[in-house]
């Protein structure tokens, strides 16, 4: 390539090509850039040599000190300046970078007007600052929520104590063999909720280390079928009242093996959260169905109910923490959330799907458990 061509392609580029000769002398290289006018009021030529503006260029006369000392220890990689801004005779802002280098023996010095690309990478970096501290303020407001979810759950967890003191002291009442039964379905009630509690503040926490305990030995498993049953006797008493009908599928195969990889208690949240929500979100005379399959290495377990729905606006953020929707039925916003990471965290997955006649499917899958010798 000629030193013409080259001369232009720099002068095309924005870019100032300087000979050194002496300390603060240089011979212009090629041709020279636009830009340089707007700068200098002195008019420049090709070859002519020239010293550097300390009034136009102070930024660029301090980086020649680093300069110097690059060229007398003859380093090979080129020495760069960074960014710097300076202003045109008009008043105008610009930005520059400049190397100094080594070309042909000869001591370069490059002055580079940075193009329109460079302010577009700025603004997206500062726009990248901006979500940053956005993050960081959203960060803050969760914080502010956890805090206030903290002090509504010990507030809550004071009165389920009084209730349960009151209870026990029905206990000692005449009851009737009904009473006896409804007595014993609230205390069972008293006692998932006090885990509810317990586990709240457990996810909360940025560890979760309550969901690393978990079993996948077919013999200490707990037993899928057995929850969604205990769960069905639990919540029977809350649908008949309202006029409701908790089932589980009729075309459940009763002698599989349902044993899953997890923790019976919170498989029972699990179950408790998802029967919760189908039974706020459903209307009177409708049904809730539990249905269980076999999947070659998962069970998959479902809720279905006749309700409205999920609404659009909440369905992206359904299982994140605090999602609740316009209608606001839920309690916190965490139930549904302690579902995901719990799943997860025994490596099974959750979702939901609507129903072609109405209501919303709410589905989870479980690893089946196996036994410990590999058999």
């Amino acid at each position: 390539m000629s030193e013409s061509i080259t001369a232009e392609i720099f002068a095309a580029l924005d870019i100032l090509v300087l000979e050194r000769l002496d300390f603060g002398k240089f011979k212009i290289s090629g041709n020279i850039p636009k830009w340089v006018r707007r700068f200098c009021r002195k008019i420049f030529k090709p070859g002519m040599e020239i010293l550097i503006p300390e009034e136009e260029f102070p930024f660029l006369e301090n980086f020649l000190i680093d300069g110097e000392e690059y060229w007398q220890n003859n380093h090979e990689k080129p020495l760069k300046s960074g960014i710097w801004t300076d202003l045109d005779i008009s008043g105008n802002e610009f930005h520059f970078e400049a190397s100094v280098l080594f070309a042909n023996h000869k001591k370069i010095l490059l002055v580079e007007m940075m193009s329109d690309a460079y302010i577009e990478k700025q603004s997206l970096i500062q726009q990248a600052r901006e979500n940053k501290l956005n993050y960081q303020h959203i960060l803050k407001e969760n914080q502010k929520k956890e805090v206030l979810i903290h002090c509504i759950i010990h507030d809550v967890a004071g009165q389920l104590s009084g209730i349960n003191c009151c209870l026990a002291l029905l206990e000692l009442e005449n009851l009737t063999e009904k009473g006896k039964e409804r007595l014993e379905i609230g205390r069972k009630q008293t006692i998932k909720q006090e885990m509810l509690i317990r586990e709240i503040l457990n996810a909360f926490s940025q560890e979760i280390q309550s969901l690393e305990n978990f079993t996948d030995d077919v013999e200490t498993a707990p037993d899928v079928l057995v929850s969604v049953s205990d769960a069905i006797e639990l919540f029977t008493p809350s649908f008949t009242l309202n006029q409701m009908r908790l089932q589980l599928s009729s075309d459940i195969d009763l002698t599989a093996d349902w044993r899953i990889v997890g923790d019976k208690s919170r498989l029972d949240r699990i179950l408790a959260n998802l029967i919760e929500n189908a039974f706020r979100h459903s209307p009177s005379n409708t049904t809730v169905t539990i249905n269980l399959q076999q999947q070659e290495d998962y069970i998959l377990v479902s809720v279905e109910d006749e309700g409205s729905g999920v609404p659009e606006e909440i369905a992206d953020t359904l299982f994140q923490k605090f999602t609740q929707g316009k209608k606001k039925f839920g309690k916190s916003g965490l139930g549904l959330y302690f579902c995901k990471i719990t799943v997860e965290r025994w490596g099974g997955e959750i979702g939901f799907t609507p129903r072609e006649n109405g209501g919303s499917r709410f589905w989870f899958t479980l690893l089946k458990a196996v036994r410990s010798n590999g058999e």
